[in-house]
C-alpha cells in the first residue's frame, strides 16, 4: 500500500452510493461529521432504476424521515405516476397495496383507528423511484459537503479501536468509522465475517423489458397461477415469479429473450410470444439478516444487514429506517455527546423490525406456491383481506403506521413517530426537525421545562406553544429521529423527564 503524505482521516467511511448510504451520508453530514462515500459503480445512472419496474413505494416512516429533513417537497415522481395497481375501470375501487399479490382497496381501510395521524400529516405511502432518491439525496449529500469517489471498490479494511484503514487497488482511506451500505452482496458484511442467518430461495424472480407480439393474451394487472405469478403493469413491462428453487438466479447466468419467453409461457399458462428483449433482471426471495450489526468499529445499514423478497417494497423502506436511526446516535457518538450504551441501540432497535419483514416477505412466499395447501390459505386469506378490519390491518402493516421500538414504560405513544402537531402559529413539528436535533415540545410554556432542556444545549431545542390537537398530551421529548422518549399527560414530571433525557442525550 503506498502512501506519500498523511492522509486525513474522516469520521464516517460509507461504502455504497444507493438511497440508503447517501441519506445515512446526509444525517451524518448534518450533524457536522466529514463522510466520506465510496461507490464501486462509476455511473450512477442505471437504466433499470428508471424503468418502470423501478418504481418504489415509499411508506409512512420513511415519507416522514424525508419530511423532517425537508426533502419530501422535492420529489416528484409520485405526483407523475398513477398507482401501478389502480384499477382503471370506471368506478372501481382504487388498490392501493397488496398482500401476496392479494389487493386491498382504500375505500375498505379504517383511517380513523390511526388517531395518531393528525390532518396535516405526511401521506402514509408514495411512489418514487431509485433514480429519482439518490439525486435527491446525492444532491443533499454534496450541499452538506459529504464527499464521494465513483469507480472505487472496496478491496479490504482493518480496524483497530481507533479507527478503519480502507483499501483500493494501491489507494487507502481512513475513517473513524466505516459502514456499510453496499447491498445483498455486501462486500463490507463479507470482510468483517458478519454471521448472514436465514432462508434459502423458493424462486427466481424477473423484471424484464420486452416486445410482445400479442399482449391481450396476459391478463393485465398481478395474476397468480398454478405455476407461479406474473405482473404486466404497463406494455412491455413484465415481472415474473419462477418457483425454481432459485435456481436460475444463482447461476448468474446470461438472461435470454428464448428463456424469459419460455418462462413467461409456462408460468402464464399461455403461448404469449415475445420478438425482443431490452432489459431484464434476476431476484429471489432469499430472507437472511446480520446476526448482529455492528462489529468494532464497522456497522451494516439497509441490505448489507438484511435481504428479502421484494414482494411490497419494505426494502427500501427498511434501509431508509436504519439511516434515520444510526445517523444521529453514530454521530453523537463521534462528537462525544452521545450517552453510555446509546450506539448498541441501533442494533436492538432495528433488528426487530428487520425480523418483522423479513418474516412478511416469508409469510407471502408462504401462500404463493403453486400448491394446493398455498392456493387454500391464499383463498382464505383473501377473504380476511376483502373485510374492513383486513383491509386496515394489512394497509397499516405494509405502510409502517404502526411501527414502535420498545423503549420501556407504558406512556402514550412512547417509542412511536410522532405525530405532525401544529401549532397555533402554524408551525408543524416536522418543520422544526430540519436541523436534525431532539425536540422538547412543552404545549404548556412550563418552565421548568425550559430550563431543563437548557441543561443539553445544542443537542435539544425547548419549543412552547399550544397546538390545534394535542390528543391529551402536555409535553413531549422527540428524539432526532422523530421518536418520541417521554410524554406526559398532565403536570410533567421532571425527575422522569430528565432520566428519559439522560438515556438519550448528555448534559453539558
Amino acid at each position: 500500500m503506498q502512501t506519500t503524505q498523511k492522509q486525513h482521516t474522516y469520521d464516517v467511511i460509507i461504502a455504497g452510493a444507493g438511497p440508503v448510504g447517501l441519506f445515512l451520508a446526509c444525517e451524518l453530514a448534518l450533524a457536522k461529521c466529514s463522510v466520506l462515500i465510496l461507490e464501486k459503480a462509476e455511473d450512477p445512472a442505471s437504466p433499470l432504476k428508471q424503468l418502470p419496474f423501478g418504481v418504489r413505494g415509499l411508506s409512512a416512516p420513511s415519507i416522514e424521515s424525508l419530511y423532517r429533513r425537508g426533502l419530501l417537497s422535492r420529489l416528484e415522481v409520485h405526483q407523475k405516476l398513477k398507482n401501478p395497481h389502480q384499477n382503471a375501470r370506471q368506478g372501481a375501487e382504487r388498490q392501493v397495496g397488496h398482500f401476496a399479490g392479494i389487493p386491498f382497496t382504500e375505500g375498505n381501510i379504517d383511517t380513523s383507528r390511526w388517531g395518531h395521524r393528525l390532518a396535516g400529516s405526511p401521506e402514509v405511502s408514495m411512489l418514487t423511484t431509485m433514480h429519482e432518491m439518490e439525486t435527491v439525496l446525492s444532491r443533499r449529500a454534496e450541499s452538506l459537503g459529504v464527499e464521494m469517489r465513483r469507480g472505487v471498490a472496496l478491496e479490504g479494511f482493518e480496524q483497530d479501536d481507533s479507527g478503519v484503514t480502507v483499501s483500493w487497488a494501491n489507494d487507502s482511506f481512513n475513517g473513524k468509522w466505516l459502514v456499510g451500505c453496499d447491498g445483498a452482496r455486501s462486500v463490507v458484511r463479507k470482510l468483517a465475517g458478519f454471521e448472514f442467518a436465514g432462508t434459502e430461495p423458493e424462486f427466481t424472480g424477473y423484471s424484464a423489458s420486452v416486445d410482445i407480439a400479442d399482449p391481450e393474451k396476459l391478463k393485465s394487472g398481478r395474476n397468480v397461477t398454478p405455476q407461479g405469478m406474473y405482473l404486466q403493469s404497463q406494455p412491455g413491462f413484465v415481472v415474473i415469479q419462477d418457483f425454481d428453487g432459485g435456481a436460475f438466479h444463482s447461476v448468474e447466468q446470461p438472461i435470454t429473450l428464448q428463456h424469459v419467453q419460455e418462462v413467461l409461457r409456462r408460468v402464464s399458462g399461455t403461448d404469449v410470444s415475445l420478438t425482443a428483449l431490452h432489459m431484464a433482471t434476476t431476484w429471489t426471495d432469499r430472507a437472511r439478516q446480520a446476526t448482529h450489526y455492528r462489529m468494532g468499529r464497522v456497522l451494516l445499514v439497509g441490505d448489507a444487514a438484511h435481504i428479502h423478497s421484494p414482494l411490497g417494497g419494505q426494502g427500501l423502506n427498511l434501509g431508509l429506517g436504519d439511516a434515520m436511526n444510526l445517523g444521529w446516535k453514530l454521530a453523537a457518538t463521534i462528537r462525544g455527546t452521545a450517552p453510555k450504551g446509546l450506539l448498541d441501540t441501533y442494533f436492538t432497535e432495528r433488528y426487530p423490525v428487520g425480523m418483522k419483514v423479513l418474516d412478511w416477505s416469508r409469510a407471502q412466499v408462504a401462500i404463493m406456491k403453486p400448491d394446493a395447501w398455498s392456493r387454500a390459505l391464499h383463498a382464505i386469506l383473501s377473504d380476511v383481506i376483502n373485510t374492513r378490519d383486513g383491509a386496515t390491518y394489512f394497509a397499516a402493516r405494509v405502510w409502517g403506521i404502526h411501527t414502535r421500538y420498545n423503549l420501556g414504560g407504558n406512556q402514550p405513544l412512547l417509542g412511536c413517530s410522532v405525530p405532525n402537531f401544529e401549532l397555533t402559529n402554524g408551525t408543524k413539528v416536522g418543520e422544526l426537525m430540519h436541523d436534525g436535533r431532539g425536540i422538547l415540545l412543552d404545549f404548556e410554556g412550563d418552565e421548568s421545562l425550559k430550563a431543563l432542556a437548557a441543561d443539553y444545549n445544542y443537542q435539544l431545542n425547548y419549543v412552547p406553544g399550544r397546538a390545534r390537537v394535542q390528543l391529551g398530551l402536555s409535553a413531549l421529548l422527540i428524539r432526532p429521529d422523530g421518536i418520541i422518549a417521554w410524554s406526559s399527560n398532565g403536570k410533567p414530571d421532571c425527575v422522569e423527564l430528565q432520566k428519559a433525557a439522560d438515556r438519550w442525550f448528555v448534559r453539558v
